[in-house]
Formats: structure tokens, sequence, C-alpha cells
């Protein structure tokens, strides 16, 4: 039988979990000194008066090598809940994970002859 009471603790946790940042955006906007001056418009970067243009354009190797980093870090967690329960899923689930490893290889070898992985 499906009862609400079940979701006590379910509701009450999305309430606060929902209320407090709220509350927090709503003090803050209260509390805040507004400002708006020459010196708070201003652009400022550790402490030292910016030279040139702010625009500088980064090479797309920086983007690539990012990228691939975070493919692979990304597919590596993939991997984690199926070590954790290794003993319990069988053969047919470790030739899965293999096959897996096995195109996350052929990617990374792919990602390395295409010159993604090199940094200059």
């Amino acid at each position: 039988m499906f009862l609400l009471y079940e979701y006590d603790f379910f509701w009450a946790f999305l309430i606060v979990s929902s209320v407090i940042p709220i509350l927090a955006f709503l003090i803050s906007g209260v509390l805040a000194p507004i400002n708006k001056g020459p010196e708070k418009l201003s652009s400022y970067e550790s402490g030292i008066e910016p030279m040139g243009d702010a625009w500088l354009q980064f090479r797309i190797r920086y983007y690539m090598f990012a990228l691939v980093f975070v493919v692979f870090d990304v597919e590596t967690v993939f991997l984690y809940p199926w070590a954790m329960s290794f003993d319990v899923l069988g053969v047919s689930v470790f030739i899965e994970a293999l096959i897996f490893v096995l195109i996350l290889i052929v990617g990374s070898i792919y990602a390395w002859r295409k010159g993604a992985l090199e940094w200059s």
C-alpha cells in the first residue's frame, strides 16, 4: 500500500534544501552594500591594473586536451560501480566491461594519433 507518510523525511529534506539557498540569496541581497562607482565597475585581476585588451585568443589544442581529459575521466567513473559489485555480477558483465575498456583504449589511441594529447 502506498502511504504518503513514508515520505515525510524526503519532503522535509526537499523543503529545507530549497529554503536555505533562497534565504541565503534574500539575506545577501538585503545586507550587501550597493556602491556602484568607477572603482567597482573596473576590471580587476590580482590587484594589478589590466594592460592591453582582455580578449585573448587561445589555441584549440588547450580545449581539445581538456575535452579528452573530461571524456576519459567521466568514463572511468562509470567503471567504479562495476568494480564494487564485480563478485555479484558474473562473467558476462566482466566481458562487457572489458569491451568498454577496449573502446576507451581505442579512443585514447585515436586521440593520441590525431595529436589531441600533445600540449604544445
